[in-house]
């Protein structure tokens, strides 16, 4: 538990300076990060992301949570409705199943434009991108951060990854490799300077 206080308060010290909200030092990269965590830690992550954002807000730092699954569970409602879909998923084989997924939560036609919306409508200074494990495998991490390059510029994003990311590949729950994805920055080796 330890780690996870420690991680958080980096969290905080980071995300709350002037040059991380000012995207300085970025060399015109994007401004996304990866806070990687151990799955198996999830509850306690799930628990100090929220205190984290109260602590940020309350600092004047306003944050956007994007959870993907709250959002993908959301569209499926209103779509379908949540209780005929998980009767559809008891007729169908798993991957008519993922295919089914898939096609309502189409990323360009429908998830992304979703997420625009909740930008469009925030005033947020920092975006936290939170639920990937929970979409596995419905929506892949790197698919969500290619797309959220064209509109989630305005503010740095947090995405809250569990598993490992060495600068290069996303490595879900630390055993599925997902495609190589660099264009983020590991936010646990960003120094917090105020």
């Amino acid at each position: 538990m330890d780690s996870i206080t420690n991680k958080f308060k980096h969290l905080y010290d980071v995300i709350s300076s002037d040059r991380f909200l000012s995207k300085e030092a970025l060399g015109g990269e994007i401004p996304f990060f990866i806070a990687a965590y151990e799955a198996e830690h999830q509850l306690q992550v799930d628990d100090a992301t929220k205190r984290l954002m109260k602590k940020l807000e309350t600092s004047g730092v306003p944050v956007l949570e994007i959870n993907l699954y709250n959002i993908a569970c959301e569209i499926l409602e209103q779509e379908i409705g949540l209780e005929e879909f998980f009767s559809i998923e008891k007729e169908m084989d798993k991957e008519e199943f993922l295919d089914a997924i898939q096609s309502v939560l189409e990323i360009h036609q429908v998830l992304m434009p979703r997420i625009d919306g909740l930008i469009k409508d925030s005033d947020a200074k920092v975006y936290f991108l939170t639920g990937i494990g929970l979409v596995f495998p419905f929506i892949r991490s790197h698919t969500i951060l290619n797309n959220l390059q064209s509109i989630a510029k305005e503010s740095p994003t947090v995405a809250f990854f569990p598993g490992d990311y060495n600068g290069h590949s996303l490595n879900l729950f630390g055993l599925l490799k997902d495609d190589n994805y660099y264009r983020a920055f590991n936010i646990d080796k960003i120094e917090a300077k105020q």
